[in-house]
């Protein structure tokens, strides 16, 4: 797999300048150094700035779409690349199968539905051979617009967002491990981000353990901080513009 000096000089040169801003901001916050991790989301980039990536020693993207994120595994793994996917898209019922086999997180389960079906398919992919973990961390992606096009659970109702949690908690092969969010572009963020860990904290003291919030982006992760975020997931503000669209 090859990518030129100059591509892996800049995506090194942005990661260290994304990791600077990060700090910064948790220090900002009054946050622990260290914190808030950072996911690069990899979509429509080529595999090879994957293969940089891992080579700067990160060790997870995100990705938003089955059918790329699969074409990427096979690639990298092929090149003796170690990567693992996170997957951050919505995902369709029919397609939880395939993501099993693959992921190493999900972070949009936005229903019952799909929390089985992921369960199911991680049944499978490990009875096939296709898995050598047999736990999927996964993400409850909350809604504060309702638009069905972008997925997620309605932060404001209460009694499916507790069945989506007990789905996910009480299954076999999954973790429920947090939440994410991704606010409507009419929506203030930091009203957003701070209902969003509300709810986090509501149910980390409810379970008794702690959990993750997935919260901002390239645009608005300084502010996803303030409000507790623990995961940023950045795209171009780390691979640049996206090549195809």
């Amino acid at each position: 797999m090859e990518f030129t000096d100059e591509r892996r000089a800049d995506i090194a040169a942005k990661w260290e300048q994304l990791q600077s801003q990060v700090r910064a901001a948790e220090e900002e916050a009054g946050r622990m150094p260290g914190s808030v991790s950072i996911l690069p989301v990899t979509k429509f980039h080529p595999a090879s700035d994957v293969a940089v990536l891992a080579e700067l020693g990160i060790d997870l993207v995100g990705e938003n779409r089955e059918q790329e994120a699969r074409g990427k595994v096979e690639e990298l793994t092929a090149a003796g690349v170690e990567m693992r996917f996170a997957m951050i898209g919505q995902i369709q019922s029919k397609k939880a199968n395939a993501v099993a086999r693959w992921a190493s997180e999900v972070h949009s389960v936005d229903s019952v539905n799909l929390a089985n079906g992921l369960d199911r398919g991680m049944g499978l992919a490990l009875e096939r051979g296709d898995r050598t973990t047999d736990t999927l961390p996964c993400l409850i992606q909350l809604s504060f617009d309702n638009d069905t096009n972008r997925g997620g659970v309605p932060h404001d109702d209460a009694e499916l967002l507790d069945s989506v949690v007990a789905a996910v908690d009480t299954a076999e092969h999954l973790l429920f491990d947090g939440f994410m969010v991704v606010p409507p572009r009419e929506a203030e963020p930091g009203e957003v981000f701070a209902a969003s860990k509300s709810i986090c904290d509501a149910y980390a003291e409810k379970l008794g353990r702690s959990l993750r919030l997935s919260a901002g982006m390239s645009g608005d992760f300084e502010d996803a901080i303030a409000h507790g975020s623990t995961v940023v997931r950045v795209g171009t503000g780390l691979l640049g513009a996206r090549p195809v669209g």
